[in-house]
């Protein structure tokens, strides 16, 4: 259903908490998990089926109800649904909007801050990057940077289950860095 000719978004939850992986990790931030995504990755954590309808409006209430100006868009994959008004209203609150997408879709041009984490069944169409997260597996990394520039790179253990491998890459591979899932390390959403 449309109110005012704008769809809702399917919103599966709206958080408070700290940014727990790559370059903006221990930033307090407000998340924006939209539900629904173009990709099924054995790895992924998140239940996209579960969501709640939300207008616009009602996302920027509960952000602004929060007391960071961090916010991270994220999902499933939030390319399929984020519109540039949503970014407008948001910049309008004084918020940072950073998005953590797949890549596989261009995002609005306004947003602030774009991680990308490519996965081996999508094909990047994304073009401004701001930091190239990989969830590495043992794959070859450099052929997935190789394709994708971007300001900062970083390797994360898929599930924290290999870091000595990835530790292990990053010092024989120096222009990477380590992101650690530091939310689940710490126990904190």
């Amino acid at each position: 259903m449309k109110e005012n000719g704008i769809k809702p978004y399917l919103v599966n939850e709206i958080f408070y908490s700290l940014q727990g992986e790559g370059y903006f990790t221990g930033t307090p931030a407000v998340f924006i998990r939209l539900s629904g995504c173009n990709l099924s990755c054995d790895f992924c954590d998140t239940d996209h089926r579960s969501h709640t309808p939300m207008d616009v409006t009602g996302i920027i209430r509960e952000v602004a109800a929060m007391p960071a100006r961090h916010v991270i868009i994220t999902g499933g994959e939030p390319s399929l649904q984020l519109e540039p008004l949503l970014v407008e209203m948001l910049h309008d609150l004084g918020c940072f909007v950073q998005v953590e997408t797949n890549g596989t879709h261009p995002l609005p041009e306004s947003v602030d801050w774009v991680t990308c984490s490519p996965k081996p069944h999508g094909t990047v169409r994304q073009q401004r990057i701001d930091e190239l997260k990989v969830v590495y597996t043992g794959q070859d990394v450099e052929a997935i940077a190789s394709d994708i520039a971007a300001s900062h790179y970083f390797l994360q253990p898929c599930s924290g289950a290999n870091i000595p491998e990835t530790v292990e890459y990053i010092l024989a591979h120096p222009y990477w860095r380590l992101s650690l899932q530091t939310h689940k390390l710490i126990d904190i959403k």
